[in-house]
């Protein structure tokens, strides 16, 4: 059976670092490219994060790309510290810019993600694990690229308006809400959105995460000592927002995406909708509208997950962490 061809677009922070070895970790998939854009951190940080991860899966033959720094409107953007300020919890040792900096391709994520797609007609999976601006800007740069993908996944948004940053919006759409607006317009290829709220309502537990990072290998390490000081993996009681509305556990959002487009019989419900990102409004910016009665006479609906597959997903995580792999 052939591989299934993948992008992976992120912000990289804690999250999609987990995500990242999943799909590492995936026999079923070859990882052509990592394109890397602002959000947890600024970019840069984002591009050695990817090449950390990399190091530590021995996949460093995977091309690493640099991408946007900022949204598509507006001035800088004001990086969250959720996972740390420099996204992967503040415990790691620079080891020198210069180190990754030599690393790093020098075409632009966006013309990466632009000539892969061209070079593998209806052959790529785009999964977008940050805010969606290299993606806006490819659809831009050539409107054919959405046609010529084979699907696409995205971490972001919300249905329910119940909102991590602000009171109605998802950190990622929120970082570019036109970037959000323009794919969600544009890409009328399959679409499969997990949501925050999604995310939250199939958390795992901390006894699931305690085993998950205790294995004896190089991975699951790497990923106890970059949580080990984040407060978002803090057991208190009430810490965040995750925990105000769904109540305490373990959440590798980015993870459900990649596991999703790995293997679609990890998504165990699903619901076709037409759907919108509000663009204005002090409190609705950013909110992904759902329009079940498609009362936007739109011609192109998404699948946006609604329950997981728990077993099988804690199977793919465990067997994420048992890298490198010969």
């Amino acid at each position: 059976m052939s591989q299934k061809l993948m992008i992976i677009d992120t912000d990289c922070g804690i999250d999609d670092a987990q995500a990242i070895m999943l799909a590492l970790s995936a026999p079923s998939v070859k990882v052509l490219a990592i394109t890397c854009c602002f959000g947890n951190t600024d970019v840069d940080n984002v591009c050695q994060n990817v090449l950390r991860v990399l190091s530590v899966c021995q996949r460093t033959q995977i091309p690493v790309f640099r991408g946007s720094a900022g949204p598509l409107v507006g001035g800088g953007t004001q990086f969250k510290d959720h996972f740390g300020t420099d996204g992967l919890g503040d415990v790691l040792e620079d080891g020198g810019s210069d180190k990754w900096e030599k690393e790093i391709q020098t075409e632009h994520a966006v013309n990466a993600i632009i000539r892969l797609v061209n070079e593998h007609p209806g052959q790529v999976s785009l999964v977008a694990l940050g805010p969606l601006t290299n993606l806006a800007l490819a659809v831009k740069l050539d409107p054919s690229i959405p046609q010529k993908l084979k699907d696409l996944h995205i971490m972001g948004g919300n249905m329910e308006g119940k909102g991590n940053v602000t009171p109605c919006a998802e950190f990622n759409f929120i970082m570019d809400p036109e970037s959000a607006y323009i794919v969600l317009e544009e890409y009328l290829c399959p679409t499969h959105i997990a949501t925050w709220e999604f995310t939250c309502r199939n958390k795992l537990s901390w006894e699931f995460f305690d085993k998950l990072v205790s294995q004896d290998t190089a991975a699951a390490r790497f990923m106890k000592t970059i949580t080990s000081k984040c407060w978002a993996f803090s057991r208190e009681p009430g810490i965040g927002m995750k925990d105000a509305f769904f109540g305490p556990g373990f959440v590798p959002y980015d993870a459900y995406a990649v596991a999703a487009c790995v293997d679609s019989s990890v998504i165990t419900e699903k619901t076709e909708y037409a759907v919108r990102v509000e663009l204005h409004g002090t409190l609705g910016r950013g909110f992904m509208a759902l329009d079940p009665a498609n009362k936007l006479k739109k011609s192109h609906r998404v699948f946006v997950m609604k329950s997981c597959d728990l077993s099988k997903f804690s199977s793919m995580l465990i067997a994420s962490l048992q890298q490198p792999f010969e």
